[in-house]
């Protein structure tokens, strides 16, 4: 049995005591398609969702082919003023323009300083990114806003926003970055005159 159709299987046993007001469902059509809602990448959480979903009449439009489904376009302003965190002062904001989110026109880089279990300091590693395009603090907000478009893979790493650095106010340099941290996205920052390793990568486009 899937993994789904496990998620379902309390539910139809409850059902099976009242299948009169279930006689348009059977037990068959249930399981065919969480089977199949698993095979296009479907999960438990997913399912949950679904089922909280408002719009139900909106699916059954695009069933019915009356309806159309058009991807949403993720705009982020890379060229706003960024989030200030109360006593800081922001030291360089790199602007970018308009830019719509994709996961697949991001790349984690890392110096090869990083690479092989070595490590650099914060200080250096800004200057050896001075020659790339790096992301900004305004993408790492707007993910926080919508940690659904976080990658998967992001998880268990410290992944930076070097396009903007910011000081405390007691005049150290600090850059924020983005992470998992219990059971949901958070973000931190670390001062410049810290190590990063292999688990700390700039957020770059991907064909940078």
């Amino acid at each position: 049995m899937t993994a789904l159709s496990s998620q379902v299987k309390p539910i139809w046993h409850m059902c099976q005591k009242r299948r009169e007001d279930m006689s348009s469902f059977c037990e068959g059509q249930v399981h065919q398609l969480m089977d199949s809602l698993e095979a296009k990448g479907f999960t438990p959480e997913l399912l949950t969702r679904l089922g909280q979903f408002s719009d139900i009449p909106g699916i059954i439009s695009v069933l019915n082919k009356t309806s159309e489904i058009v991807p949403t376009k993720h705009i982020v302003d890379l060229d706003a003023d960024p989030m200030i965190p109360n006593g800081w002062t922001v030291e360089e904001h790199t602007k970018g323009g308009q830019f719509e989110f994709d996961p697949k026109q991001v790349a984690l880089h890392l110096d090869k300083a990083q690479q092989d279990g070595g490590v650099i300091v914060g200080k250096k590693l800004r200057q050896k990114l001075k020659g790339k395009r790096v992301y900004n603090a305004n993408l790492l907000d707007f993910l926080l806003a919508h940690p659904e478009l976080i990658p998967e893979e992001w998880k268990g790493k410290f992944i930076f926003f070097w396009g903007t650095i910011y000081r405390y106010s007691f005049g150290s340099p600090y850059v924020r970055y983005l992470c998992w941290y219990g059971d949901g996205w958070n973000w931190s920052d670390y001062w410049l005159g810290n190590n990063f390793d292999d688990d700390c990568p700039a957020v770059v486009p991907a064909s940078n």
